[in-house]
This record gives structure tokens, C-alpha cells and sequence, in this order.
């Protein structure tokens, strides 16, 4: 019996905000699993910040989508066909095969989850690429100290709050930043987070980032760039150190982002600011994982998760994330798993 696959792939590169011209939903045919393939059943899509950047065609880090091709992206699927001595039907996989119901892959595409473990999403959220971001980000470059203060934007997302909870692990002072007060009652209520600041609600952000931060900011996690990263700076210590992880208050933004210059500040006060991108940590990603999976089974570590509900959503499920309606990770699900 042939397959038919639906697939979402990039129209067209979008100027500003995505909209529905951005993504159009088309068919194909499962092509045959030939020797050393399997054929994978997508069960949870992943939509992140980053892809936005990747719509674009410009130089970066990761090569761009093309145009009229399915847009990549984190998923996790069921093996319902296999010409592999390497996996089994039934076996469950992650990898890179997108937005799409079925994946025909190479064995050395995918690697396989043991959802005995922990649920298998979570390979997508804190145990998967969103939880090591969090992990190398902070310790290799914030290298938080037991009193410190550290400030995470975006803190209510996949990332930040996984930054946070590590963060208190080191033993560190947590402030939050973030868009609504349900999700400020979720950093300090469920996530043990010190203070908290609605981002949208404040009158002042800088004068509130001083009462949360008596002490000054020794460590800010940055996902979000902009007046929030502007307002940061004006409370950093000697010594502070800045984590860039991402900017997606400037991803739809149709001009270049201009802002006060950070030059002198990081003179001043003796500080380092440093870019990074997960890839860099690429030869470390199994301590990482080892660690989050001790640190989640111990109770250290929680995590939320949104989930929408069909392969339709998924585009207007990647808009949401930056309209700011997801606490943690925010998922997909495509699909049941079958040989449960």
C-alpha cells in the first residue's frame, strides 16, 4: 500500500511576521524503504525560536530553508517499517525529519529513545536539544557562583526555565523575566525561582530589575535581545557575564535592530558577553544529557510543557511562540504511537 505524506514546506520567505502565505501544506507518496532504512511515523514535531532565522536567506550558523522543500525541525517518530538490522518496528527515534507524518531515513539519521526512561517527549524539551542549550549556555559561559544573581528573559520558555532551575542548583539568586503573571507564578511557585518580573505589566523595568536585584546581576541569560538586554545591562557587576542565547524580540523586526552600545558598558564593569549556538557543544552532548537525566530523576528538575493537538497546527503553533502563549516547551503532536 502506498503512503501518502503530508508535508508543510516554506512558500516563500517572509518579510516581518510569518503568515499564512509563509507555509503551504502539500502531498506526497512515501517513497520504498530500501536496505538500511526505516520508515518513520511522526509522532511530536518541534517548533523553536531559531527556525524563524533560518526562513530567512542569509549567512548563519545553519544553513537557511529552501523554498518549496519541508521545513526541518526537531520531531519524534515511531519505526513502522524497517530495513535495518539497527532498529525494530515499534521502536521509537528522534531526529531532524520535520514537518511531516512519515520520514523515510537512514539508520545514522535518528537516534533511538528508550521511553522507559522518561516520556519521550521530553527529547524534545528539557532532555533533548532545548535542556543541553540551557545547560552548556549557563555553566560553560555564566558559570554561576553560590550567591550570585542571575537574570534570565524569556525565562518562562523551554530554555529559561530549565536555566533557572539550574541555576538554583548552583546555588544562585533567580530573577525571571517574563510576559504574563500566570507565568511569573510559575517561575516562583513551581520552578523555586526568587522574584519574578512581568515584563508587559511593569511601569519600569529597570527601576523593578533594581528591587529584584539588590545586589546587582551577576549572570544574565539573554533569549530575548531588545529593551529587556537594554535594561539588564544598567545593573550588571564587576565581573557579570552574558549568555547570548537568542534575540526573538528581533526576529520579525523588518529593519535592523538598533540599540543603546553595549561597548563601554562591558569595559566598565570588566564584562564578558559571548554568543553561542548548541552545535558548539556537539562532542559534549551526552555528559549534558547524563546530567539533566540524573538532575530529573532526583527532582531537581521539572519541566512544563504545551502541547497542541494535530499536523494542521503546526504552523500557527510556531507563530504562538512569538506571541507568547507557551509555558516551556511548546510541542506538536502529529500522532498515537501504534506498538505502545
Amino acid at each position: 500500500m502506498v503512503l501518502t505524506n503530508n508535508q508543510i514546506i516554506l512558500a516563500e520567505r517572509p518579510q516581518g511576521m510569518p503568515d499564512d502565505n509563509t507555509f503551504q501544506f502539500v502531498q506526497a507518496e512515501v517513497a520504498a524503504v530500501q536496505e538500511g532504512q526505516i520508515l518513520i511515523k511522526t509522532l511530536y514535531v518541534s517548533v523553536d525560536p531559531y527556525m524563524r532565522g533560518r526562513m530567512e536567506n542569509a549567512e548563519s550558523y545553519i544553513e537557511p530553508f529552501k523554498v518549496n522543500e519541508v521545513i526541518e525541525g526537531g520531531s519524534i517518530g515511531e519505526v513502522i517499517e524497517s530495513n535495518s538490522d539497527q532498529f525494530q518496528v515499534g521502536d521509537v527515534v528522534t531526529g531532524m525529519f520535520g514537518w511531516q507524518e512519515y520520514y523515510v531515513a537512514n539508520a545514522d539519521e535518528v537516534r533511538p529513545i528508550d521511553p522507559s526512561i522518561a516520556p519521550i517527549t521530553t527529547h524534545l524539551g528539557i532532555l533533548g536539544m532545548t535542556g543541553l542549550t540551557a545547560y552548556f549556555g549557563l555553566l560553560d559561559i555564566g558559570k554561576p557562583k553560590a550567591g550570585e544573581t542571575v537574570v534570565i528573559s524569556g525565562a518562562a520558555g523551554s530554555v529559561g526555565s530549565t536555566v533557572g532551575q539550574i541555576a538554583k542548583i548552583q546555588g544562585a539568586r533567580v530573577v525571571g523575566i517574563a510576559g504574563s503573571d500566570e507565568k511569573i507564578n510559575y517561575l516562583i511557585e513551581d520552578l523555586g525561582f526568587d522574584e519574578g518580573i512581568n515584563y508587559r505589566t511593569t511601569d519600569d523595568i529597570r527601576h523593578d530589575l533594581a528591587c529584584a536585584c539588590p545586589n546587582g546581576v551577576d549572570v544574565y541569560f539573554d533569549n530575548v535581545g531588545g529593551d529587556i538586554a537594554d535594561a539588564v545591562m544598567s545593573q550588571l557587576n564587576r565581573y557579570a557575564r552574558i549568555p547570548v542565547c537568542g534575540a526573538i524580540s528581533t526576529y520579525n523586526q523588518k529593519a535592523p535592530d538598533i540599540g543603546p552600545r553595549v561597548q563601554q558598558t562591558l569595559i566598565k564593569k570588566s564584562a564578558l558577553m559571548q554568543g553561542f549556538t548548541i552545535g558548539n557543544y556537539s562532542n559534549r552532548f551526552k555528559e549534558g544529557a547524563q546530567q539533566l537525566g540524573q538532575w530529573l530523576q532526583e527532582g531537581k528538575l521539572t519541566y512544563r510543557e504545551t502541547i497542541r493537538e494535530g499536523f494542521e497546527t503546526i504552523p500557527s503553533a510556531f507563530l504562538d511562540l512569538f506571541r507568547g502563549k507557551n509555558i516551556g516547551k511548546l510541542l506538536v503532536k502529529v500522532a498515537d504511537r501504534q506498538y505502545e
